[in-house]
């Protein structure tokens, strides 16, 4: 699923490439991807498109008076193409067609159609259940005091750290590096830090600010499908610690893994499977 720093960086390339085009049509191809029918998707014709931003992971295409909320899910993008979609393109979900011939195109990989995106007066925004119930953002980070009331719960960091109604914009991806960075259990209770490790995780949150710092240098205008992340932990069990060179573990669940270093960690310990750890108990 598309993060923090990978949904920046689509805003900020996005914003670039289309503020100021004219909607030629609007069109949503993708039969449960529109969650909203008043206003209708027709009424962006002939409007501008004034600024595209991000919210938690979630892009935001402003028109004006009215903003599209996109979620992208695991495998939704957000492009824009020089041609407009053919007919046959399964994978398109919202096409906005522009007025020089270019389209902005939602398309998303896979047959479940997850992605969503919503219609909604700019100012109805905020009060949108998916926004409204967002935690403070990651990045830039939030103050320390309400970073700590906000992870001040009995719940193992991993998990906690993804649940975007606590904190907003970080995933299964770049918890793995700033619970790195930080030299913390992806096992410890957010409950359970004492101030000097609450601040390291605070501090820690640089990672994502700096994640979009390396998309700035190294991706061009036209942000690709797969953008390569700067990951130094996450999938890479197997591999020496970038700072001790013990080899890196990882925990592996249903449908995501989990990496860490054991010996600045885990005090460590080595854990292969999540059923058989102590730590989980």
């Amino acid at each position: 699923m598309p993060e923090l720093p990978e949904v920046e960086i689509v805003a900020r390339r996005t914003d670039a490439a289309v503020r100021g085009a004219e909607v030629e049509s609007a069109l949503a191809p993708g039969m449960n991807t529109m969650k909203t029918f008043e206003p209708p998707l027709e009424a962006l014709v002939g409007r501008e498109i004034s600024g595209v931003r991000r919210i938690g992971k979630m892009p935001v295409i402003e028109f004006g008076d009215l903003s599209l909320l996109i979620h992208l899910m695991s495998a939704g993008r957000l492009r824009v193409f020089d041609k407009r979609a053919s007919p046959k393109d399964r994978a398109s979900r919202v096409l906005i067609r522009l007025g020089d011939g270019r389209e902005l195109r939602l398309r998303e990989f896979g047959t479940r159609q997850r992605a969503w995106a919503k219609l909604l007066p700019r100012t109805a925004v905020a009060a949108d259940e998916m926004v409204a119930t967002l935690g403070p953002e990651a990045w830039p980070p939030p103050p320390l005091e309400e970073f700590a009331a906000a992870i001040d719960r009995p719940r193992h960091l991993h998990p906690l750290l993804r649940h975007q109604k606590d904190i907003a914009g970080i995933g299964r991806s770049w918890v793995d590096e700033i619970l790195w960075e930080a030299r913390l259990s992806p096992f410890k209770k957010g409950s359970e830090l004492d101030p000097e490790e609450v601040e390291r995780l605070h501090v820690a949150l640089h990672v994502l600010g700096d994640a979009i710092e390396h998309y700035e240098e190294t991706i061009g205008p036209e942000v690709p499908d797969k953008v390569p992340m700067p990951l130094r932990v996450h999938k890479h069990e197997g591999e020496p610690c970038p700072r001790c060179g013990t080899t890196i573990e990882a925990v592996f669940f249903s449908e995501h893994q989990m990496n860490y270093c054991p010996r600045e960690q885990t005090g460590g310990k080595v854990l292969k499977d999540r059923r058989l750890s102590k730590l989980l108990k």
